[in-house]
């Protein structure tokens, strides 16, 4: 008989099947991970690469002030002076960031103080308390308050707190409290969320054996879990606190931003953040007040780096977290 040959269609398939062939043999992708590994490499590099290169063109610029302009480091943390302006003729400028410091560091932990209890106290109802449609309607809920906008938050502090604070408590409403109040529900989200999956990465054994042994459901919570859990807390506590230490345009927008140390809840206050914000456009660069705010920048990462080194050394210290 005589053979019959392949259509032409059937070469064309194959050729294309050659093609792909090619393909697989050139990157090794029909038996290794190959590529899988190339990118989630590259992603790694390019994230490594971009942190090394912040931090170094900050610490650059920061460090330009004391080796650049002179100044003193001890001059720039412990003194309140900040007159970075101040013609030669009359003393020259000076560039003390204590009230800046202090401002940063009264509002962020009084926030952290008055949410912290309200977010744990919200997990537990969560997590141990709500039935299951109540934890389908809290959870997105906030969530939602995560997702709000900062400016958000300022405007809604700016137009109805800040009057309430002059009309009701005293003052002129621009204070270090409506920072704290304002502070303590943006980083509550935060803090709730770490919370909740804290509790919820705890094995189910525990409560179990809680109860098997006379445990009421609070001692069970108090006694077991909240324990058990103590390490998730604490670091979703420390992450709100970093939070809240960099947050700048909602405080910015209604703590005052007066350049001296607050003597009350009720006076206003600056920040290291809201300086920052409000004087950068102002100045030149490579001038000393300009160098001033870049170091200000850098005193920001290493209290940043200090978070994650709290957070660190809970962690290594055992527990359960999400």
């Amino acid at each position: 008989m005589e053979r019959v040959g392949k259509p032409a269609c059937s070469l064309t398939l194959r050729g294309g099947n050659v093609k792909k062939n090619l393909t697989y043999q050139l990157f090794n992708l029909g038996r290794s991970e190959l590529l899988g590994k190339m990118l989630t490499t590259g992603a790694v590099a390019v994230a490594i690469i971009t942190t090394v290169t912040i931090v170094f063109f900050i610490a650059v610029k920061g460090i330009s002030t004391f080796s650049s302009s002179g100044v003193s480091v001890f001059d720039f943390l412990f003194s309140t002076k900040w007159l970075p302006d101040r013609p030669l003729e009359e003393g020259g400028p000076q560039v003390g960031v204590l009230a800046f410091i202090l401002g940063s560091v009264i509002v962020s932990m009084l926030a952290v103080l008055l949410s912290a209890p309200l977010s744990v106290a919200c997990a537990v109802f969560i997590q141990e308390i709500a039935p299951y449609w109540g934890q389908r309607i809290l959870q997105p809920a906030i969530e939602i308050l995560a997702g709000i906008p900062s400016v958000v938050y300022g405007y809604i502090g700016l137009s109805l707190l800040v009057p309430f604070i002059r009309n009701y408590i005293g003052g002129l409403g621009f204070s270090v409290l409506a920072g704290i109040l304002v502070l303590s529900v943006m980083i509550l989200p935060t803090i709730v969320s770490i919370s909740t999956d804290t509790l919820r990465a705890l094995p189910r054994e525990w409560k179990e054996a809680a109860y098997a042994l006379g445990s009421t459901r609070w001692q069970a919570i108090r006694l077991v879990l909240i324990p058990a859990a103590r390490s998730g807390l604490i670091t979703g506590i420390v992450l709100g606190l970093a939070r809240a230490f960099g947050e700048a345009l909602a405080v910015q927008m209604v703590i005052g931003n007066t350049r001296k140390i607050p003597t009350s809840i009720l006076d206003p206050v600056i920040t290291l953040t809201s300086a920052i914000t409000m004087d950068m456009g102002n100045t030149l660069s490579g001038s000393l007040w300009n160098n001033a705010l870049w170091s200000m920048g850098l005193l920001l990462l290493l209290m940043s780096c200090f978070f994650i080194l709290i957070v660190r050394l809970v962690v290594r210290k055992g527990g359960i977290t999400p």
